[in-house]
């Protein structure tokens, strides 16, 4: 039995850094042996085993072999007999197949540390093909490491392309493409991840919608990337900076826009109504996806009412309290400051204007503050009940919001 490390951690090591995704093979060994070595079994495709003490996974050495289309068509061989090298073979790119012993020392059949060195993401071998999730994955992979000048080896993007003419991602379960999707919209530049799935053409099979906002124009005093596609993807960017590993915000991002590809083209580069044109598709994309409710819910929240963020100076004072009540931020606060995360990701992810300032965000919030500020009890002592309560309520956080608006200059 010999246990080695490998995978994202011997990766991440080559290229400086931290890593706590630390997985281990374990070649020479039986499922046996591992249990009588007091291993936990937790694998039900392919053994998988919890250490006894540490409870990090360790898994048998195996081969795989294609028996049908899709991400479940495999069968597994985790005989004792599986060398280290023939596992490596099986895994998807030559830098997340790199080896590495107790004593620190390589084994690196497919030159993923040259890769690593080149920046190249490049598959390990034909096998690569045989499973969709991999064109996502490779996606996923370049939204990473895009910042550290990786690419794609022309070569792997030829296959992915093939992959996906044959129909292999028509395939894919919505839990997996979500799965991924997830991660991706979680990294530094989740632009790369639809640049790569549009490159090799599963972006119009798995997200039409956002497929669709290529090649659509825009107005060049708003927007001088022109492009709808492009700027979606300048958004995607500006949200990953603005709240880094935050998938629920980059998924806001990625679809606030989605209305923009139904514009009628005799109404270009204007998109007057795009903002309601977009909660169906958006919907139709959260389903199909399964995607979970909060991210959907709040998705359609931002779809429908970024633009009166983008005008939150020119609003009358009960419009600005309906964004307020509109998100349930009185209810749940921290809505509020996703909303206007999304918007700012929004008004900056635009050619030029990735350093402007936000300042609708900071009305919004002393909106929300003297909102929350007006409590139901000195209504309660003047008398008022039920229905009266709220009316009088929300009439003072108007009042308050109108002062507001006031003392900053602001008048309607």
């Amino acid at each position: 039995m010999k246990i080695y490390r490998v995978g994202g951690a011997v990766r991440d090591k080559l290229l400086g850094r931290t890593s706590s995704d630390i997985d281990r093979v374990v070649v020479g060994a039986t499922p046996a042996q591992m249990l009588d070595a007091g291993y936990r079994p937790v694998g039900k495709d392919f053994p998988v085993f919890l250490h006894p003490r540490t409870n990090e996974e360790y898994a048998l050495a195996r081969t795989e072999r294609k028996t049908a289309p899709g991400y479940h068509g495999f069968a597994f061989n985790a005989d004792p007999s599986v060398t280290l090298e023939e596992d490596l073979e099986r895994r998807d790119l030559t830098i997340n197949a790199i080896a590495e012993d107790d004593a620190g020392h390589l084994v690196d059949p497919y030159g993923g540390a040259r890769d690593i060195e080149a920046r190249v993401l490049r598959h390990v071998s034909p096998a690569f093909a045989e499973d969709p999730v991999r064109v996502l994955r490779v996606a996923r992979f370049l939204a990473r490491f895009a910042s550290y000048g990786f690419s794609i080896a022309d070569e792997t993007m030829a296959l992915m392309r093939d992959m996906v003419g044959a129909g292999e991602v028509d395939h894919l379960v919505a839990e997996r493409v979500w799965a991924e999707t997830r991660k991706a919209l979680a990294e530094p530049s989740p632009s790369a991840f639809l640049q790569v799935l549009r490159g090799c053409g599963a972006l119009r099979v798995l997200f039409p919608e956002i497929d669709a906002l290529y090649g659509v124009p825009q107005r060049a005093e708003f927007h001088p990337e022109i492009d709808a596609g492009v700027h979606n993807e300048m958004v995607v960017d500006m949200a990953a900076r603005l709240a880094p590993g935050d998938d629920l915000i980059g998924f806001c991002a990625m679809t606030h826009d989605l209305g923009k590809a139904l514009t009628p083209a005799q109404e270009w580069p204007r998109h007057i109504m795009h903002e309601e044109r977009g909660v169906a598709p958006l919907r139709a994309m959260a389903e199909r996806l399964r995607v979970p409710a909060e991210h959907a819910e709040l998705a359609v929240l931002c779809c429908r009412l970024h633009l009166l963020a983008h005008r939150a100076f020119e609003l009358r004072p009960e419009t600005l309290l309906g964004v307020i009540e509109k998100l349930d931020a009185l209810r749940k606060p921290q809505r509020l400051e996703q909303f206007i995360t999304v918007c700012e990701a929004d008004k900056r992810g635009r050619l030029g204007l990735s350093e402007s300032d936000y300042p609708q965000g900071d009305l919004l919030r002393s909106a929300y503050q003297l909102a929350i500020g007006i409590k139901a009890s000195p209504f309660v002592e003047q008398g008022l009940q039920g229905p009266a309560i709220a009316d009088a309520m929300r009439k003072a956080r108007i009042t308050a919001i109108a002062e507001l608006k006031l003392a900053k200059g602001h008048r309607d």
